[in-house]
């Protein structure tokens, strides 16, 4: 599929700057939101998912490739995340390139996370997750060559911050009461799991996202998506604080 080119984002992060009175009424609309629908925002492991994980023993491949492939499918965080990545990728080869480093760091660090019995508080690792969003909104905005004159190496950035998607679910799967018996398979298993539920999502979005290429509305609008992709992303980071400082109180 032949795609238009990509947008020269030459001097936007100054543009952005320049008008950046517009991007506060979508994170006002995105907090009123936020306020309005809380839980919608706490994504973890729901009460059935938790109630079976827990009751559960030996090894169960497929409930937990269900499990894994729906808690990618309705990861509001990494689809953003993910979004952004692939916003301004146009070539098959390099959208297989991106999403293999991020799934690499997103199963490495879940894994091990679980296994080792790394601990860390599951608010700020998902404040890092929404800042995660912030960045790739930034860097497609070409802020960082606006501001600092270059661009950090971006499969990097994505790889990093898959570590953290990873170790952000990991953080709360080791406050279940998970079995031992059959850990590991159950584990690979839920990683298979989010890789198929990875696909099913990116497949939609590219879809989508060629189609909106092919329109005038993809130019007309690429830095407002990114503004309101920027915004989603501090409204993340400010319901992980919120949530962290509270559970302090």
């Amino acid at each position: 599929m032949t795609l238009a080119p990509r947008l020269d984002m030459h001097g936007v992060g100054a543009r952005l700057i320049r008008t950046w009175p517009w991007l506060w009424p979508i994170l006002a609309v995105a907090l009123i939101l936020l306020g309005a629908v809380p839980d919608a925002l706490a994504h973890g492991v729901s009460e059935n998912d938790r109630a079976f994980i827990e009751g559960a023993a030996g090894v169960n491949i497929i409930p937990y490739m269900y499990l894994g492939a729906k808690h990618m499918i309705t990861g509001y965080d990494h689809l953003l995340f993910l979004f952004g990545v692939i916003f301004f990728l146009y070539r098959l080869k390099d959208v297989a390139t991106y999403v293999t480093l991020f799934a690499v760091g997103h199963s490495t660090t879940l894994l091990l996370g679980v296994l080792l019995d790394i601990r860390a508080d599951a608010y700020l690792i998902d404040a890092i997750i929404g800042l995660s969003v912030v960045y790739k909104a930034f860097d497609n905005l070409g802020g960082f060559k606006s501001l600092l004159g270059f661009t950090p190496n971006q499969k990097a950035a994505v790889l990093v911050f898959g570590f953290f998607h990873g170790f952000g679910l990991a953080t709360k799967l080791r406050d279940l009461s998970l079995s031992p018996d059959g850990l590991l398979p159950n584990l690979i298993s839920f990683n298979i799991g989010v890789e198929m539920g990875q696909m099913m999502a990116l497949t939609m979005i590219l879809l989508l996202m060629s189609l909106w290429r092919m329109s005038d509305s993809f130019r007309r609008n690429a830095i407002l998506a990114n503004a309101a992709l920027m915004a989603a992303g501090f409204v993340l980071i400010g319901y992980q604080l919120a949530g962290y400082f509270q559970q302090g109180a």
